[in-house]
C-alpha cells in the first residue's frame, strides 16, 4: 500500500496541447496538462496519437474522458508534487474502452511500446499511475477521505459519498487496460499504486485490467462497491491486491504472479482506519483466484503471508488456488479482549463476515504443518504482539472439514514459470487436476459466471488434438503476453487461440503481400528455422490437412523444439 494515481489522457484538439516529435509507428505526440479536462468538457483521446502526461492530470468532476482502443498514454518521470498521474475525480467519468486486440496502455515516457523488451524486466517507478475516485461508501468517520498518492492540499483528491453515499455510483468504464512500470514516490512511504480506487461504485464497469512492474501495490481499493473481473497483478513490488475502508462488491477471476526476489503479499486486506471500528465492514466476495507467489524457496523475507487479514477486515474467498509462496497461507489479526471487544478480524471470522472455503493451498515455504500455514497475529492489551501465542483459532478454522480447504493436494497447474521471453507460463488446470471440480456455489448475482472449476483459469484441453489456448484470458491484451511470459500457441499467427488454415493464409499474406506479421512474430516460425517464410505456412497446412507434426514440433515427439 504505497502508490497513488496515474492514468490515461488524450485529446483531439485542446489549446494546452503541444505537438512535438513522433513516436510509436510515427504517431505524433500530444502533451496533456491538468487544465485540459475540466467541467463540462468531454475530451476524446484517439489511437492516432501518443499522449504524454506532463503533470498530474485530473478528470474534474462533471468532465468526461473517452479513450479509444489501442491508445497509448505515457507519463513523464517526477516525484513528490512533480509526479505525473491520471486521476478521475469524484463526479468525473472515464470511458477507457480497450479491446482484446487493442488494449489501452499506460506506461512511462521512455517506453517504446512497439518493442516489448526495450524496458528491462523489473523496471518500475518511471511515472505515477492511475486513480479513480467516486461517491460510494468508505467507512471513515465522515465517509470522505483524501486518497493516498495525491498531495493532501489537493481537494480533487477526496473520495467517498459522506453521509449519503451512492453504492451504485458510476465512474465510467475501464476495460482491457494495461498499466506498466509505474509507482513514483509522492513522499516518504507514499508511492502511487498501479490502479488506485477510492469509493467507486457498482455502476462502474471494470474488468480485464493488468498492472505490471509497479513499484508499490498493483491494485488498491479504499472503500467502494465496484464489481470486478479478470484482473492481473504481475511482478509488482509490494502487495498484489490491497483493500481497506469497508471495500465490498463481487469479484471473480483475479490472477497474481510475483517476482521471486521482490514482492510482499498476494492479498493485504484491511478493514478500517483509525480505531478500526468503522462500518460497513470490508466484506468483498472474491471467487476463482489464482495467486502465484515468489516461490516456496524464495529468499525474499517480505513474501511472508499470502493473505494478511487485519484491522477488522472481513471478506469471502472461495474456489481459488493460492501457492508457490515463500511464507504461510494466511495471518489473521486477533486483538486483546473478549471476542467483539474491540472488533477485529477474528471477530469477523467468528461472525461469518470472513470466510475462506473450498480453496487449494500448495507449495508454501513454511509448510507443510498446518500450525505453520494458518496463523494468527495476536496482541496483548498494551498493543504489543504476543510472539509465542498459543492461540490456534486460524488453524482450527482452516482445517475444519466443513470448510473444504486443501493443503496437501497439488492443484496441478499446467506450468508455473516467471521467466520472460520463453512463453512457458500456463496457469490453467491439468485436465486431471483435483481442482477441476465444482466448488462452492457462487452468490446469486448476475456478475458471477457459474463455473465448475477452481482457480482463475479453466482446465486445458484433454486431448492433443485440441491444441487451442482457450481459457488463457491473459493472452493477446496483456504486457505479460507481449513479453512472452505466457504460453504461446505456435502456428497461431493471427492470435485467435487456435491453429487452422487461416494462420497459413496470414503467414502467406505477411510474406508475399506485406500484411501484418504474426503476433508475436515467433508464433509464425512453425518449423523453428529462426525466420517466418512460406515454409512455415506449408508446415501449418500439413498439420491441419494431412496430420503432420504440430507447429514447432519438428521431430514429432510432442515437445516444442523452439
Amino acid at each position: 500500500m504505497k502508490r497513488v494515481i496515474l492514468t490515461l489522457l488524450a485529446i483531439a484538439i485542446l489549446p494546452c496541447m503541444l505537438f512535438a516529435q513522433t513516436t510509436e509507428a510515427g504517431k505524433p505526440i500530444v502533451e496533456l496538462f491538468d487544465a485540459d479536462i475540466t467541467a463540462p468538457d468531454s475530451v476524446h483521446l484517439d489511437s492516432s496519437n501518443v499522449y504524454i502526461l506532463k503533470e498530474g492530470v485530473f478528470v474534474d468532476g462533471g468532465a468526461i474522458l473517452s479513450i479509444d482502443p489501442g491508445t497509448i498514454i505515457k507519463g513523464e518521470p517526477g516525484t513528490g508534487a512533480d509526479s505525473k498521474y491520471l486521476c478521475v475525480a469524484r463526479g468525473g467519468k472515464i470511458y477507457a474502452m480497450g479491446t482484446e486486440k487493442k488494449p489501452i496502455i499506460f506506461t512511462g515516457d521512455v517506453d517504446n511500446v512497439d518493442d516489448p523488451f526495450d524496458i528491462p524486466y523489473g523496471t518500475n517507478g518511471l511515472w505515477g499511475g492511475v486513480l479513480i475516485l467516486g461517491n460510494s461508501v468508505c467507512n471513515t468517520p465522515t465517509g470522505i477521505q483524501q486518497i493516498e498518492g495525491i498531495p493532501t492540499d489537493e481537494p480533487r483528491g477526496e473520495y467517498g459519498g459522506g453521509a449519503s453515499p451512492d453504492s451504485l455510483d458510476n465512474s465510467g468504464v475501464f476495460k482491457y487496460v494495461s498499466i506498466r512500470h509505474g509507482g513514483t514516490e509522492i513522499g516518504a512511504a507514499n508511492e502511487i499504486n498501479g490502479l488506485t480506487m477510492g469509493a467507486i461504485g457498482a455502476g462502474t464497469e471494470l474488468h480485464h485490467v493488468e498492472v505490471y512492474n509497479n513499484y508499490d501495490d498493483g491494485f488498491e481499493w479504499f472503500g467502494g462497491t465496484v464489481n470486478t473481473k479478470y484482473l492481473v497483478s504481475a511482478f509488482n513490488g509490494d502487495d498484489a491486491f490491497d483493500y481497506d475502508e469497508g471495500f465490498r462488491g463481487y469479484h471473480q477471476f483475479w490472477f497474481v504472479i510475483q517476482d521471486s526476489a521482490n514482492a510482499n503479499r498476494c492479498g493485504e486486506h484491511d478493514g478500517a482506519t483509525g480505531d478500526e471500528q468503522g462500518t460497513p465492514f470490508a466484506e468483498p466476495y472474491i471467487f476463482n483466484v489464482t495467486y502465484i507467489g515468489g516461490g516456496s524457496n524464495t529468499e525474499n523475507g517480505d513474501n511472508d503471508h499470502a493473505l494478511k487479514i487485519r484491522d477488522n477486515a472481513g471478506g469471502h474467498y472461495a474456489n481459488g488456488i493460492i501457492g508457490y509462496f515463500g511464507g504461510d497461507v494466511v495471518d489473521i489479526e486477533d486483538l486483546c479482549g473478549a471476542d467483539g471487544s474491540p472488533e477485529d478480524s477474528r471477530s469477523r471470522l467468528n461472525a461469518g463476515d470472513l470466510t475462506i472455503t473450498n480453496m487449494y493451498f500448495w507449495d508454501f515455504g513454511d509448510g507443510p504443518a498446518t500450525i505453520d500455514l494458518f496463523i494468527e497475529e495476536s496482541y496483548d492489551c498494551d498493543g504489543d504482539e504476543i510472539e509465542d501465542s498459543t492461540s490456534n483459532f486460524a488453524e482450527v478454522y482452516m482445517i475444519d472439514p466443513a470448510n473444504n480447504n486443501h493443503w496437501t493436494v497439488d492443484p496441478m497447474l499446467i506450468n508455473v514459470d516467471r521467466n520472460e521471453g520463453l512463453h512457458l507460463l500456463d496457469p490453467r488446470l491439468d485436465p486431471a487436476s483435483p481442482a477441476n471440480t465444482p466448488g462452492e456455489p457462487e452468490p446469486a448475482d448476475p456478475h458471477f459466471d457459474d463455473v465448475d472449476y477452481h482457480g482463475a483459469f479453466p482446465p486445458a484441453p484433454a486431448t492433443k488434438a485440441d491444441k487451442g489456448l482457450d481459457g488463457v484470458w491473459i493472452s493477446n491484451w496483456t504486457y505479460m503476453w507481449q513479453r512472452l511470459h505466457v504460453a504461446l500457441l505456435c502456428g497461431d499467427a493471427n492470435a485467435d487461440g487456435n491453429v487452422n488454415v487461416s494462420d497459413a493464409v496470414w503467414i502467406i499474406n505477411y510474406v508475399f503481400i506485406g500484411g501484418l506479421p504474426p503476433y508475436p512474430l515467433v508464433a509464425g516460425d512453425t518449423n523453428c528455422d529462426g525466420s517466418v517464410n512460406v515454409s512455415d505456412a506449408v508446415f501449418v497446412i500439413n498439420y491441419v490437412f494431412i496430420g503432420g507434426n504440430s507447429p514447432c514440433d519438428t521431430d514429432g515427439d510432442t515437445i516444442p523444439d523452439c
